[in-house]
């Protein structure tokens, strides 16, 4: 039997990352050989993740990357069990890769990733998920910016578009952007503006809103109203709703007490003052576990 020294397992740990103790233990079943010790950690890391399969991975983080060029941004989402892990180097190390992937528009994250996640996962002893992952590719003139909140917890990938180069350059087009991701990331809107809201989750707010009314009507008494009133009443009570899911329609964050300016009104008036067109093309929030 080979005698295996403590320098033995610390180069076997330089080579996989993996613990001391399990490296030891690897090679003393392979008696040395550092290659099949090395797989015989991998199949380690299968099995952990096997044994952790039923387990629930609610941590992790959300993370965001812009390419060297600035022309691709990615976004994603990769789950662990445990705080303490999600915000490990190890963890944090495999997101970037993750993140990495998404910038190269690989479309199966878990397969192009499936031995470096073996090796996290017999690293941490702990169930890991890549949830899920997006990329925004800059179409025309224009930036792509991104925030993540508490360390992770919640992100935003955005695209805003402008007429001229020199504004990308102004100080005040730049804060927008920054502004328009807090917003984002606060505000959880879920389509840009009116035109991206299905048609059935108008319909449905809509008989939401028309039942609210009829049940208002009851509790007051009095003659009902028209079906056909009801639904016109209810129209004029969307706008409320569009406040709420469109980006462009909320009410901007940063707005002082007493103001009600809108994110499309701050946008157009930073437009004006650079004289040129502002766009908000398009963009994607994540929030961890939702």
């Amino acid at each position: 039997m080979a005698t295996i020294t403590a320098s033995d397992g610390m180069k076997l740990r330089q080579m996989t990352g993996v613990s001391m103790m399990e490296c030891k233990k690897a090679l003393v079943k392979t008696e040395g050989d550092y290659d099949a010790a090395v797989k015989l950690l991998r199949e380690l890391g299968a099995a952990v993740s096997a044994k952790r399969a039923e387990k629930s991975a609610k941590e992790g983080l959300v993370y965001a990357k812009l390419c060297s060029c600035g022309s691709k941004i990615a976004i994603v989402e990769v789950n662990c069990e445990t705080d303490f892990v999600a915000n490990s180097a190890d963890f944090k190390a495999f997101v970037d890769k993750v993140a990495d992937a998404a910038l190269d528009g690989e479309a199966d994250l878990e397969g192009k990733l499936a031995e470096d996640k073996k090796a996290l996962i017999a690293k941490v002893g702990e169930k890991v998920e890549i949830r899920r992952g997006d990329k925004l590719e800059l179409q025309g003139t224009g930036v792509l910016q991104s925030y993540i909140h508490m360390g992770g917890k919640a992100g935003t990938i955005v695209e805003v578009g402008v007429g001229k180069e020199e504004t990308l350059a102004a100080p005040e087009f730049q804060q927008l952007v920054k502004d328009l991701t807090l917003q984002i990331t606060s505000a959880e809107p879920r389509w840009l503006d009116r035109t991206q809201v299905p048609q059935d989750v108008i319909d449905q707010e809509m008989e939401i809103n028309a039942k609210k009314l009829e049940a208002e009507q009851a509790e007051k008494g009095g003659k009902p109203k028209p079906p056909e009133i009801l639904k016109k009443i209810a129209m004029g009570q969307i706008g409320k709703f569009y406040a709420d899911v469109c980006l462009v329609d909320q009410a901007f964050v940063k707005n002082a007490p007493g103001e009600k300016a809108t994110v499309a009104q701050i946008v157009a008036g930073v437009a004006k003052k650079l004289g040129d067109e502002i766009v908000v093309r398009r963009f994607v929030r994540y929030a961890l576990g939702a």
